[in-house]
């Protein structure tokens, strides 16, 4: 065997070793799943954008099949948005059903943040094509909603279904947020994402805010009450 044959086929090994590590991984951000599969369709919810100081709170709600297989899911935060991108489509594909709720800045003004996420929570679940049997969640139990619930603290890192509902919601969000920067050109939303970062204070303060900004989130770099 020549030299160039031995480090292709260390090569391999290394890939099979990677991908094996990867779907034990996975095997074991499916406990939840199996802990709970005999009471029927499950469904993974978690929220995306609940400190930033523009723009919405956004959930999604996601059902996927028993034998469903998406290698390298994870929690959205611990993801590259190439991978989250890609992943995106995956769970589109795949899923039994998708769901997203979005609630905008004023909203969240007038009811707060807490509130409005478990509103983004409810409307994900309500805009499913299949109706839940249980809704697995990242650290919470939504207020108002029938279906029986079990809270997971880290929940996008435990199961495979919240983790797949985090990157539907990230995704979702990120991409509003790059849509509102077209809009709202100068505080950087594009890359901030509507988080504060020390460009998009600096731009706050010099611009005042926008209409996306969230009024009770900003008042501390603001003029305004």
């Amino acid at each position: 065997m020549t030299k160039t044959q031995i480090l292709k086929e260390q090569r391999e090994k290394r890939k099979l070793q990677r991908l094996e590590a990867e779907r034990e991984r996975l095997e074991a951000m499916r406990a939840y799943e199996r802990q709970y599969g005999e009471r029927g369709r499950l469904c993974g919810i978690d929220e995306a954008g609940r400190g930033p100081l523009a723009g919405p709170v956004v959930a999604g709600a996601v059902i996927l099949p028993g034998d469903c297989e998406i290698l390298y899911l994870n929690d959205s935060k611990k993801l590259t948005e190439k991978r989250r991108e890609l992943l995106y489509d995956e769970i589109m594909e795949k899923a039994v059903a998708v769901g997203v709720g979005v609630v905008g800045p004023e909203r969240i003004d007038g009811i707060n943040i807490l509130q409005a996420t478990y509103e983004a929570m409810r409307m994900a679940v309500a805009n499913l094509s299949v109706s839940p049997d249980l809704l697995l969640n990242d650290a919470v139990t939504i207020p108002l909603v029938e279906i029986p619930q079990v809270p997971i603290v880290k929940g996008d890192a435990k199961s495979v279904s919240i983790a797949a509902a985090s990157v539907i919601a990230k995704v979702t969000r990120d991409r509003m947020m790059a849509e509102y920067d077209k809009i709202f050109p100068g505080y950087g939303f594009a890359s901030n994402k509507g988080y504060g970062s020390a460009a998009h204070i600096a731009a706050l303060k010099e611009n005042g805010p926008c209409a996306i900004h969230r009024r009770s989130f900003i008042r501390n770099f603001t003029a305004e009450e």
